[in-house]
């Protein structure tokens, strides 16, 4: 059994994702991030940095935070999407995930629509580099079917919950015909359908 816990944003949702294409048994621990429960003692304790997503494998009593190292534990675990013939790949672009796409993005969430107006520098400059990373992937989408290789790996399932939020960028997804594709592939995977919405409240995957 794995326990998840989770809340409903990028990070959280490309666990519950992993989880469902893999077909593993987990139960949500919902960690309220307005509420604060990222901050009390006891997340602390699994969540050094208070971050989600962490995971407990109750089978193998093995704690893991960081949505990354998640991925590649659960990958290695199950065998699957993490094919080690294309390992350099996948580690390269699931490092720019984590390193760039994910955090800079999210400043521009932070400054665009939670900090709107007070810092038109930030917002400017969040709102170009994030428009440089749908056109890098787009790029990077011409040449190839998946972001690491032909296959769908955890490179993937990392960066795929980002571009879910393409209504918040306002760069119209379908201005980049190649990331769009990709995104509308990947959206139409029954355990991404699933996953999306593992709160049961019914939410639908935003369409491009």
């Amino acid at each position: 059994m794995i326990e998840l816990f989770t809340s409903e944003t990028p990070n959280g949702r490309k666990i519950a994702i992993m989880l469902k294409e893999i077909n593993y048994e987990y139960k949500i621990k919902y960690v309220s991030l307005g509420k604060g429960d990222q901050f009390k003692d006891d997340f602390i304790k699994i969540s050094p940095f208070s971050k989600i997503p962490v995971i407990i494998d109750t089978e193998n009593n093995e704690t893991i935070f960081g949505s990354g190292a998640i991925l590649i534990y659960l990958a290695e675990k199950s065998g699957k999407f993490y094919d080690k013939k294309y390992k350099i790949k996948i580690d390269q672009w699931l490092m720019a995930q984590m390193g760039l796409i994910g955090p800079l993005i999210g400043q521009y969430h932070h400054y665009h629509h939670f900090n709107s107006g007070k810092s038109d520098y930030s917002e400017k400059r969040y709102a170009e580099i994030s428009e440089k990373i749908y056109m890098d992937l787009d790029k990077r989408l011409s040449e190839s079917k998946y972001l690491a290789c032909e296959n769908y790996t955890i490179a993937d399932i990392a960066t795929w919950p980002w571009i879910a939020r393409h209504e918040w960028h306002e760069f119209g997804l379908k201005n980049y015909k190649n990331l769009s594709s990709w995104y509308e592939n990947i959206a139409s995977r029954p355990a991404v359908i699933k996953a999306y919405d593992f709160m049961g409240k019914g939410q639908k995957i935003p369409k491009p």
